[in-house]
């Protein structure tokens, strides 16, 4: 497994050894102690979730803000462009993110961790998303940034109008969410 950080040292791009041959694949798509080893401590995943979604579904920017969760995201099916916005008021990269397409193809996986924000675009026609949590899902501890804040910036992909959920529409801007210290 190659290990690459991206522009927030903390989220780190997951690149698996892949075997190929004339009758397919075979990966790794977890080592426990591979993955303690690339993140620097020892994590454990207590919840394992799938969503499938159309093209231009955005889902996010959700985090927990009492019970944060860090994520293991992946795509098994289709592609993505996925992004991690810095929660954590006490952090160098406060309010910036890390973003990078996701695929079925690519097989790569991004760690996001503990006091993020995390939101993807369905780039093909449908995609489905698996993602390990590091606690478990709280709706009332649920909270959404909106996906097109001017101050995060994030540079979606173009000419997409996104579909969001009523929630997802409801986000607020990074200057009056709640935030991790």
């Amino acid at each position: 497994m190659k290990v690459k950080a991206t522009a927030i040292p903390d989220v780190l791009v997951l690149e698996p050894t892949i075997y190929e041959d004339a009758r397919g694949f075979f990966f790794e798509s977890f080592n426990q102690r591979r993955f303690d080893d690339a993140v620097g401590r020892s994590v454990r995943f207590v919840q394992d979730n799938h969503s499938r979604s159309f093209k231009h579904v955005l889902r996010g920017l959700h985090y927990q803000i009492h019970r944060p969760q860090g994520k293991l995201v992946r795509v098994v099916s289709g592609e993505v462009f996925d992004v991690a916005v810095d929660l954590r008021r006490s952090s160098p990269t406060f309010g910036k993110y890390a973003s990078g397409v996701l695929s079925a193809a690519n097989k790569t996986q991004l760690w996001i961790p503990e006091g993020f924000a995390h939101a993807f675009l369905v780039l093909s026609d449908t995609a489905e998303f698996l993602y390990k949590t590091t606690d478990y899902y709280v709706p009332d501890d649920e909270r959404c940034l909106i996906w097109n804040d001017r101050d995060i910036g994030i540079d979606w992909p173009k000419d997409v109008d996104p579909i969001l959920s009523a929630k997802d529409r409801l986000g607020l801007p990074l200057g009056k969410a709640e935030v991790f210290a």
